[in-house]
């Protein structure tokens, strides 16, 4: 049994993640496309695939990475504009809003702006920009934009070059010096290209005419949303917040960091201890090693990537072994101890490590439901704090929505575009549509 994915748009695909916690270059967006089409039948050949990197002259003169690195949002789907929602009826203007939405990540700016072109009044409301989210932090874009996909994609093509110097001896080629990294410049043209895109999302709302508001936002009723004291009015809400990354409750869990943390370090790790074999963990694996970072991998099972075909997890783990990685099978973290020269240390079922610069945790993600008002409506939640909604992303409350990652359906940035362009066509076209998550998984046999 073969599992194939199709993204329709920027995602990240097996052949990527591999690639990354490898260090290797992965195919063009476009081949690996092309390979994935093949599975499925012609039906599908018709769905616009988008580059994961384009160029043009624009956005090249304002981007501090080169030409192949200028990274654009989404395309604007060809939409019809319709004053009165497209069913007939006009919208009732005795709320603030038709929709209000909590949360402008993927998901989110993606129903809004469908939603204002469908003819709705559209409010969407974020936290004030950071690189690390917190309860006070976010920033338009979501995870995937500031926190996920972009950035780490950025130091997958830094950690890769080390490997072709290295590689290039054998072709001629010779250096007068160890060529050598510096962790700042990355960090600053890194935070430079992630201010450049909350921007490109703003303008994206503005534009669509989209009325954005700092703040937190919370609900107070089926209909209300208070955002840092003031209330505002919605026929319909949308909650779209994401998940943050989730650690385990050991003693010294307050010296770790996550995955938000590891993209915007001050310095780059001497020697980390990486927790978690999934492919996040390997992916950071792959990128600090191809820094030079010593780097260690701790994993409760016995292989790498549970749930991936057996080959494919024997032969990650293999070759990045070959690349100096260390991995520590059958090893559950118990407590992290600072010593007084400021380095860590982790303790596990099997003993202690000592010497880590940094411990990072890769252990999963949780959705980000809390402090959202959700007990004062009645909005039913998982036992993970995942917001439970039917076929058409309806909360148990009838005005209240989610679509993202918050919903724990398949967490991925197109699965959350698609459930946003599918909310919007449900409640302000009046075209009730499902979102069709055939379209990213497909199983089939050789």
């Amino acid at each position: 049994m073969i599992f194939f994915c199709f993204f329709p748009e920027e995602q990240e695909t097996p052949i990527y993640a591999m690639a990354a916690a490898l260090s290797l270059r992965a195919p063009p967006p476009a081949l690996a496309s092309a390979v994935a089409l093949r599975t499925f039948s012609t039906t599908l050949l018709s769905i616009p695939l988008k580059p994961l990197f384009a160029s043009s002259s624009r956005a090249l003169r304002s981007s501090p990475f080169p030409p192949f690195l200028s990274l654009l949002p989404s395309r604007r789907l060809a939409v019809r504009a319709c004053a009165d929602g497209g069913n007939g009826a006009s919208f009732s203007r005795q709320f603030d809003f038709d929709l209000f939405t909590i949360g402008a990540g993927s998901g989110g700016v993606r129903a809004s702006r469908f939603a204002a072109t469908y003819g709705a009044k559209v409010a969407i409301c974020e936290l004030p920009f950071s690189t690390i989210s917190s309860e006070n932090a976010g920033g338009v874009g979501g995870t995937c934009v500031l926190r996920g996909c972009v950035p780490k994609k950025l130091f997958v093509y830094a950690s890769q070059y080390s490997h072709d110097f290295e590689e290039s001896h054998g072709f001629g080629w010779a250096y007068e010096s160890e060529p050598k990294h510096d962790w700042s410049t990355l960090i600053a043209n890194k935070n430079a290209e992630l201010q450049r895109l909350t921007g490109i999302y703003k303008n994206i709302l503005q534009n669509a005419g989209v009325t954005l508001i700092e703040g937190r936002g919370k609900i107070v009723d089926p209909h209300t949303v208070e955002v840092d004291g003031k209330l505002y009015t919605a026929r319909h809400i949308l909650i779209s917040v994401g998940g943050r990354p989730n650690l385990p409750e050991i003693p010294g869990i307050e010296y770790a960091i996550d995955s938000d943390a590891a993209l915007d370090l001050p310095s780059k790790p001497e020697k980390i201890a990486i927790v978690g074999g999934g492919y996040i963990a390997l992916e950071f694996a792959g990128i600090f090693n191809g820094l030079k970072s010593e780097v260690h991998v701790f994993i409760r099972q016995k292989k790498v990537l549970r749930g991936f075909d057996e080959e494919i997890r024997d032969f990650v783990s293999e070759q990045m072994s070959l690349r100096g990685i260390e991995f520590h099978v059958e090893e559950t973290p118990q407590a992290i101890v600072k010593s007084t020269d400021g380095l860590l240390s982790l303790r596990t079922n099997k003993g202690t490590i000592d010497g880590f610069s940094h411990i990072m945790f890769a252990t999963g993600r949780r959705p980000n439901t809390k402090n959202l008002g959700l007990e004062n409506v009645g909005v039913d939640l998982a036992e993970n704090g995942a917001i439970l909604v039917d076929e058409y992303s309806q909360t148990s409350v009838d005005s209240i929505w989610a679509v993202g990652d918050v919903t724990d359906r398949l967490n991925l940035t197109p699965v959350a575009l698609m459930e946003g362009g599918a909310f919007a066509k449900t409640v302000f076209l009046n075209e009730p549509t499902k979102p069709n998550f055939t379209l990213f998984w497909k199983t089939g046999t050789e």
